[in-house]
């Protein structure tokens, strides 16, 4: 292994995954989901490689949706799916939960209930494109000021570095 060698970044939910960020890598990732959901595998994360002789540093994938007010923010995030009927819903839930066996996955799926009214998972915390992609689907959702709370929330926890999009 070259040294110094570049900075590993990795994600994964399962006792695997952790497993392998607490033994290779220097920052462990995680989407974002509720923040005590976060702090349970932060936790785990941390005492695995505490075990190993090792400490990570933790980063979060998130999409975010942001305009000057949270009102308007939320109609953004509400226009992302008004065009998405309930059975297009119902039928790419379906594929989905067929297609993967990831515990990120299905992490993500159990925040949501699949249907429209229950999409806000915490406060500002959005996982309304969820129902009908692989990967991260959740948004903080918020005006500038909203979503600086929620960040500064996640930063309490231990995390260090933001993935950002959307």
């Amino acid at each position: 292994m070259q040294k110094p060698y570049p900075p590993l970044w990795f994600g994964g939910s399962s006792p695997a995954g952790i497993e392998v960020a607490a033994r290779h890598v220097d920052t462990y990732l995680t989407w974002a989901e509720p923040p005590a959901q976060v702090a349970e595998k932060l936790a785990a994360a941390r005492s695995r490689a505490a075990a190993l002789g090792r400490t990570l540093r933790h980063g979060l994938r998130v999409h975010l949706i942001v305009r000057e007010t949270d009102g308007e923010a939320w109609a953004a995030a509400d226009r992302l799916i008004s065009r998405l009927s309930d059975a297009t819903i119902a039928a790419a839930q379906q594929r989905l939960r067929e297609e993967s066996d990831s515990i990120g996955q299905r992490r993500q799926f159990e925040l949501h209930s699949g249907q429209r009214d229950g999409l806000e998972v915490s406060p500002n915390l959005w996982a309304g494109v969820g129902p009908v992609r692989h990967g991260v689907g959740t948004a903080l959702v918020g005006s500038p000021q909203t979503v600086a709370d929620r960040l500064r929330e996640y930063q309490a926890l231990g995390i260090g570095m933001i993935i950002a999009s959307g």
